[in-house]
């Protein structure tokens, strides 16, 4: 298997977790517009910066360089996936002084977008603390909305802690520098898709996946935390190791009398359709409960053929993804690793 594919999906509550540019002393919201209808978004950017900022605290992060002024400006991360798990799985520039390193993402996150369109709520303040008697507060406002929001998901696997050192333009992740002092420290050399890489030993590259998956499942964040804090880990997420990058689980949520369902009809047909492609342990579909009211135990009623034959299992978000993030640290995943093309 070379990917792990799916959804995950946030419960967003009277809250404005990653907003737009302002206008008039108003806070906005970001939103798509579809026709006359608007969706509330988090960007992959935000959400992807919760993840980063939620990793374990004694997790080595990359250091960030800025140079330039005014529209000149730039700036860029260590490019140093040997020594960082985040430049690792999530991706870098580093074009200085005509040295050009790119490294894509291993894991690759969708915009979550409100499955139905909502209409945002205006908050309405002031601020006159401390002002005189008679003076006018200044005034200031917000958006904020409630919705069910979903992104689609990708770990390209076989990519954890493996490096190009070749290839065409941008696609060379380090310098030669850089490869002989990871192989100096215990990488290997390896040929990755055709092109030369240096690759981490095994052990690293399942400890780093493990600490993504553990930290999805903890993950904290997001704007106005101090008038609308509320909870930002996947209410639900589906999760299914597959041989290619497709991912056929787009549409499992829907919309119906404008509230969001999960569709187990989809779910059912898809599975069988990619049946070729998934060969290696079940489906995992972690579903928060409370999350969308009565439709989890009528989805495990829908689809216990399934759950029965070891192809699905339903659980709590948090227990499914430690529970994934364990068994590959015991290596019990380890083909996860190795692509078939390399």
């Amino acid at each position: 298997m070379s990917f792990l594919v799916g959804k995950i999906v946030l419960d967003v509550v009277a809250g404005a977790p990653n907003n737009g540019e302002g206008d008039d002393n108003t806070g906005r919201i970001k939103k798509l517009r579809v026709g006359r209808e608007e969706y509330p978004y988090v960007s992959a950017q935000a959400f992807r910066r919760w993840v980063r900022d939620s990793l374990p605290l004694e997790e080595s992060r990359s250091a960030v360089t800025r140079i330039g002024k005014g529209a000149k400006q730039q700036a860029y991360t260590a490019g140093r996936p040997d020594r960082h798990l985040d430049d690792d799985l999530f991706g870098y520039m580093v074009a200085v002084k005509k040295e050009n390193y790119q490294r894509d993402t291993v894991l690759a996150t969708g915009t979550l977008v409100s499955v139905v369109p909502q209409r945002p709520t205006m908050d309405f303040g002031t601020m006159s603390r401390d002002f005189p008697v008679g003076e006018h507060p200044v005034i200031h406002s917000h958006e904020l909305y409630s919705a069910t929001l979903a992104g689609d998901l990708l770990l390209d696997l076989p990519r954890a802690g493996v490096f190009e050192t070749d290839g065409n333009g941008l696609r060379v992740a380090i310098s030669q520098t850089v490869a002989e002092e990871a192989q100096a420290a215990g990488a290997e050399a390896t040929t990755l898709r055709g092109t030369a890489a240096v690759r981490l030993p095994l052990a690293e590259r399942r400890r780093r996946i493990a600490t993504l998956l553990q930290t999805l499942a903890s993950v904290r964040g997001g704007a106005k935390q101090a008038l609308h804090y509320g909870d930002r880990t996947p209410s639900l997420v589906l999760l299914a190791p597959l041989k290619g990058g497709v991912n056929p689980f787009t549409r499992v949520l829907g919309a119906r009398d404008g509230k969001p369902v999960f569709l187990p009809d989809v779910l059912r047909e898809e599975l069988h359709a990619w049946s070729d492609e998934l060969e290696d342990g079940p489906v995992l579909l972690g579903w928060a409960p409370g999350f969308l009211g009565e439709q989890r135990e009528q989805v495990r009623g829908e689809l216990k053929d399934l759950i029965d034959e070891g192809r699905l299992l339903l659980e709590h978000p948090r227990l499914l993804l430690n529970q994934l993030a364990e068994q590959i640290q015991q290596g019990d995943h380890d083909a996860w690793f190795e692509d078939p093309t390399a």
